[in-house]
């Protein structure tokens, strides 16, 4: 039988070490021989991506610890690891950035390095890696007086570990790469290209080169693309034929077209995207299948599987219950690799066959789930503004040991995702979990510039960064009020990166949240350009606008200059490794609220980058805030340690 208690202070079975020390995250995943390997992130082993395989219960380590498959190529990294039939491994190593290899079906069970290493330790960066006959197939990225990309092929057999012209750079030219594809029998390159100031998202052109004897490419052949056209994912459909997703209808939709860039056709038109933002290098939304099909990842809200065929431009759904985020790993016969989850299925790495229908789990991403009665039931809900239309998540105060008093509406949480082009989607997240047992609401902001509604939505964020991000989010939880779901005096905003700025910029620029939250998040812009890594330096201009003409823009803009505007505590959390939004965002914001006696804290986290990786950290920071909203909002936190903010002294 469930108790009355105020909401917030419910008592809950799900901890913050339940949260950080259960999760390993899974990436990608691919079919080899008779078994499954995978990408796993260890958080109990300080956050290193390991290389494994076997099943649900009994996963092995293929790349022993303390060897870590991550790489930095644009800081997110991406393709950092891939596997022959045969069990050879080849991967980045995040230590060095150099790429290895281990061959698993020999006696040697130590990697040996492929590329050489570096004057400079990580200047040399690898992604997108793809092994074809004795070569690995690469982008590199380089880091010296400039930064510099290029399509390279790195022999097999270590001869350029110790010779660093036996690598071969084979396309260069262009500030970003990404997609190197050859042809089935070799006689051709296609790839994807695009500069300053155009992130992936906005506009990428489809090239395509002939492969000499030699090894050399000729000019290369534009297929599509633009400035105002987002190119992704080239696939070969034969020596002759390309796919390939592009958004020049409004929607990221299939195409073809012939490598000679006659005859490009739209195969399959939808109101939905196939594709979404490039944040990690090689991520997938389709895959050609042995049949001659597509199968395809729709996003409009919530993913959707189909089945197109190219030739008639008919699409069919698969049915696979609940499942409202999907990523393609890999392809065998009628069986894929599918990375998946929903409202309140764990999400996971699982085989779907596609002639049954069966969906079997391979690995799911955390060891334990809780009770289902404890998850909150995802309510997927458009808002109405002022100005336009608003999607968002609602995680309704879910514990079936307690109620709310009958007199009392509950506190709310708005997360704000970072990017800002990104996109959430329904899904069991123990983060939301461990408020929501608690008796906080959370809702989950889409806000105009989000992915998965198609480019106008996406667009409505140009040069509006800090203020349409700010308008939807007070517009959803305006509407839960409306509702009669959340108590208006006690709504909180969380966000980490872009999502920070904009906690920050609506906490100094609205009174409608009584606190927030920032995770690594943005504060000062003119700073930021000049501190930020390579693929985001003019990330801004698109969002803001370009320097110098918009510098007025990014100094009313910023949030540690309206500070004076700032009436309410703040809780900053931050890396000091973090090399895409540094320490010195959440610093001078700190010390902007001291001058003006904010009640605050600030938790920096030594050897932490962008995201917190190490299980203490995870706690340290859940518990924080957890306690940070019950000061604020005014409920009891039993359980975890009160987290001292600073005050001014009093006289």
């Amino acid at each position: 039988m469930s108790r009355t208690a105020p909401y917030g202070s419910w008592r809950s079975p799900i901890t913050a070490a339940d949260v950080a020390a259960s999760g390993h995250p899974v990436e990608g995943g691919m079919f080899v021989g008779e078994q499954v390997w995978w990408a796993e992130i260890r958080t109990l082993e300080g956050g290193r991506s390991a290389i494994r395989s076997g099943d649900v219960d009994y996963p092995n380590d293929v790349l022993p610890a303390p060897w870590n498959a991550r790489n930095r190529v644009h800081e997110y990294g991406g393709g950092a690891w891939t596997v022959t039939q045969t069990g050879t491994v080849v991967f980045t190593e995040f230590s060095d950035q150099r790429i290895y290899v281990l061959e698993t079906q020999s006696h040697r069970r130590s990697p040996r390095p492929l590329t050489p290493r570096p004057a400079v330790p990580g200047a040399i960066r690898y992604a997108e890696l793809a092994v074809r006959g004795t070569d690995v197939w690469c982008v590199r990225e380089t880091h010296g007086e400039t930064i510099t990309r290029e399509i390279c092929v790195v022999p097999l057999d270590g001869s350029a570990a110790f010779d660093a012209s036996q690598v071969r750079v084979v396309v260069g030219g262009s500030n970003f790469l990404a997609y190197p594809r050859v042809s089935p029998s070799g006689d051709a390159l296609a790839w994807i290209a695009w500069n300053h100031p155009q992130m992936p998202w906005d506009g990428t052109e489809l090239r395509v080169a002939s492969i000499g004897p030699d090894g050399t490419c000729s000019e290369p052949t534009t297929i599509a693309g633009g400035a105002e056209e987002s190119v992704l994912q080239p696939e070969w459909a034969s020596d002759d034929t390309l796919y390939f997703l592009n958004d020049r209808h409004g929607f990221w939709n299939l195409f073809s077209a012939q490598r000679d860039g006659s005859s490009a056709t739209r195969i399959y038109a939808t109101d939905a995207d196939i594709g979404g933002p490039l944040w990690r290098l090689g991520t997938q939304w389709y895959r050609p299948l042995p049949d001659g099909k597509l199968l395809v990842v729709a996003t409009f809200g919530a993913d959707s599987l189909l089945l197109v065929d190219p030739q008639s431009g008919s699409a069919d759904k698969v049915e696979i219950g609940d499942i409202a985020t999907i990523e393609l790993a890999d392809v065998r016969a009628s069986q894929v690799l599918l990375r998946c989850g929903g409202a309140q299925i764990p999400s996971g790495l699982r085989i779907l066959d596609l002639e049954t229908g069966e969906l079997d789990d391979v690995r799911l991403s955390a060891d334990s789930s809780p009770d289902v009665a404890y998850l909150p039931a995802a309510q997927t809900v458009t808002f109405h503004g002022p100005s336009r239309e608003v999607h968002a998540v609602v995680y309704p105060p879910t514990n079936p040991d307690f109620d709310g008093p009958a007199d009392e509406l509950p506190p709310f949480v708005a997360f704000v995702h970072g990017g800002p082009t990104a996109h959430v989607s329904p899904g069991v997240n123990l983060v939301y979990a461990y408020f929501t047992s608690r008796g906080i609401g959370i809702i989950d902001v889409n806000y105009g510039g989000s992915t998965g509604y198609g480019r106008e939505y996406r667009n409505r964020l140009r040069g509006e960064w800090g203020v349409v991000d700010v308008e939807d989010t007070i517009a959803a939880v305006r509407g839960l009020v409306c509702a009669g779901l959340a108590d208006p005096k006690r709504l909180a905003i969380e966000g980490g990166s872009a999502g920070g700025w904009t906690v920050l910029s609506a906490l100094t620029s609205s009174d409608v949240f009584a606190c927030g939250a920032s995770y690594y998040g943005v504060a000062e812009l003119e700073a930021f350009v000049s501190e930020t890594h390579d693929f985001e330096s003019r990330y801004l201009d698109g969002l803001v606008g370009p320097l110098p003409e918009a510098l007025d823009l990014y100094r009313t803009r910023a949030p540690v200059n309206n500070v004076d505007r700032l009436e309410c505590p703040v809780l900053l959390l931050q890396g000091l490794s973090d090399p895409i939004v540094p320490p010195s965002q959440a610093e001078c914001f700190r010390e902007a609220m001291v001058r003006k006696g904010i009640p605050h804290a600030y938790l920096a986290y030594p050897g932490e980058a962008h995201g917190l990786r190490r299980v203490g950290n995870q706690i340290s920071s859940r518990e924080a805030e957890l306690s940070f909203y019950g000061q604020v909002l005014g409920f009891a936190t039993p359980g975890v340690p009160k987290l001292e903010l600073w005050r001014p002294r009093t006289a």
